[in-house]
């Protein structure tokens, strides 16, 4: 087994409350996220990939922080920091949400969970939404406590997700619909579940109330879910990339809009509402967008793992943008890719080069999600 001390952790990164229990499970590697570690590494990618299609795996994602907005005036205040109209949204439910600046760039794109009546948590990208929340809630009117409450998700994912759930939870798992939640316990611990996961196949969030119950949480559902085929693992670029999902500071950053990261359906400016960014979206929208959000196929032989850094995508050697995330998909036998291109550029069949600073590869630009576009697997 590994000693954690391997690893070099220093204090000022906070380590997750099932922290013991993933490097007993075989974690061998950590990252950064939310300022706290997260396991990367539990051996090969490409292995952990098939774990997930085939089976499921359990990812400790404790690093997916939450920030509560609880007071009179909280379903004000959230409608206030997000585009997507959240006035029918019931408690239980959860949304996939966008947060912009005053200039529509992207701060995050966390889920929300309506937990109470006045009381929200979103569940967080990789950034510092707990200091944006309060800044807007120091000169406002609002009526609103913005804190970051005592919860750390697990995600336990794959096909055979729903038997392992259905093995620990009973029965009442079942009820539980696409992108909604309730609550359980488990052998005295507390937890609230939601039909959600950064995978783009069948899946549950696992939302733990007192990190004292980390570890025992961890080698609980291990211990029953082995047997079942589940196995320890991280989440899968392979499978988020085929998926199409964006990853925060890779493939959108505070400098990208919504709307050229095709995310308009999470657009609502029509509405009566107001909220920060309104007016430059709609700006943004009536110039329009001048650079889009692609899928790529890249010609080579496979890619030995992600990319590290951002490729520049030339256009008969014209700079026209970029590649912001890539992976050979072992399913698909290609190389695939997320890009950011000026929009005179991005059309499906658009040739491309692309610089990975090697050497120059052809590309052709495809529709995405590369697998599963209309998401049949997450919402079975």
């Amino acid at each position: 087994m590994s000693n954690s001390n391997d690893f070099g952790f220093g204090t000022q990164i906070r380590k997750s409350p099932f922290f013991e229990a993933t490097v007993k499970w075989g974690a061998k590697d950590f990252s950064v996220y939310n300022h706290m570690y997260i396991p990367r590494d539990f051996g090969n990618p490409e292995e952990n990939f098939w774990n997930l299609i085939n089976n499921a795996i359990l990812c400790d994602v404790a690093v997916e922080r939450q920030v509560q907005i609880k007071g009179p005036d909280a379903s004000k205040f959230v409608q206030m920091m997000t585009p997507r109209d959240l006035s029918q949204m019931k408690i239980g439910q959860c949304k996939y949400v966008i947060l912009t600046n005053q200039k529509g760039g992207v701060l995050n794109d966390p889920i929300l969970l309506k937990v109470e009546e006045e009381c929200y948590w979103f569940s967080l990208a990789d950034s510092d939404v707990l200091f944006w929340a309060q800044g807007l809630a120091v000169n406002s009117k609002y009526d609103v406590e913005i804190s970051e409450p005592d919860v750390s998700p697990l995600q336990l994912q794959g096909p055979k997700s729903r038997d392992i759930m259905v093995k620990v939870f009973g029965n009442k798992i079942l009820d539980l619909k696409y992108y909604w939640f309730n609550r359980f316990t488990l052998n005295g611990i507390d937890l609230v579940i939601s039909r959600t996961g950064w995978s783009s196949e069948l899946g549950y969030e696992i939302f733990l109330l007192n990190s004292s119950q980390g570890n025992d949480l961890y080698n609980h559902l291990m211990k029953i879910g082995e047997p079942m085929g589940l196995k320890p693992g991280h989440t899968s670029t392979i499978r988020r990339i085929e998926g199409g999902m964006l990853s925060y500071h890779a493939d959108m950053t505070i400098n990208t809009n919504p709307l050229e990261l095709g995310l308009d359906k999470f657009i609502d400016l029509d509405t009566g509402f107001d909220f920060v960014g309104k007016d430059a979206l709609i700006s943004i929208l009536d110039k329009g967008i001048k650079r889009k959000q692609v899928g790529i196929i890249i010609d080579d032989d496979p890619m030995p793992g992600p990319n590290t850094r951002f490729w520049n995508i030339y256009v008969n050697d014209s700079l026209v943008g970029k590649i912001t995330s890539a992976v050979y998909s072992p399913r698909l036998d290609k190389n695939i890719a997320l890009g950011m291109v000026k929009a005179d550029y991005s059309n499906i069949g658009q040739e491309l080069t692309i610089d990975n600073g090697i050497k120059k590869l052809h590309a052709v630009i495809t529709e995405k999600p590369f697998y599963d576009p209309n998401k049949s697997l997450t919402k079975a």
